[in-house]
């Protein structure tokens, strides 16, 4: 029977989340854009046609995706990916500097300081710490 590193599972359907969601913004417009903190300008774009705010969208979806594949690499539910044992701890120290940007606004400029940067700092947080947990986890097999 196999076993399967279970917070990596969890990690790699946070991410998955994550992309797909993404992915619904570009669908949903403008004012998807603006109600997921995206900024103004993405979302004037998105009113105007352009390009620009899908296809930034679609990257940061991709690389989502990326980061899920990677982290059901490492909970051994897929084969092992190249550069695993150097991508899967950058891919956990990015979401937990990502989500303690929200102690640096804090700190420094709190005026920026708004709910979908708290927000999205804490679910970066906690999709960090659920990786942190299953590659400690998983670090002696890498």
């Amino acid at each position: 029977m196999s076993y399967y590193n279970v917070p990596l599972v969890v990690g790699a359907a946070l991410s998955a989340i994550a992309a797909l969601l993404h992915l619904c913004v570009i669908l949903g417009g403008p004012e998807w854009y603006r109600f997921f903190g995206a900024g103004e300008r993405m979302a004037k774009g998105a009113a105007a046609g352009h390009l620009y705010p899908a296809l930034v969208t679609l990257l940061i979806a991709g690389v989502l995706c990326t980061w899920a594949a990677y982290a059901l690499s490492g909970a051994g539910v897929l084969q092992q990916l190249p550069l695993q044992s150097v991508v899967l701890p950058a891919i956990t120290a990015a979401y937990l500097l990502r989500g303690l940007v929200v102690v640096a606004l804090f700190v420094f400029d709190r005026k920026r300081l708004t709910a979908f940067w708290i927000w999205s700092s804490v679910i970066c947080l906690a999709f960090g710490v659920v990786h942190l947990v299953g590659l400690i986890q998983v670090w002696g097999s890498l």
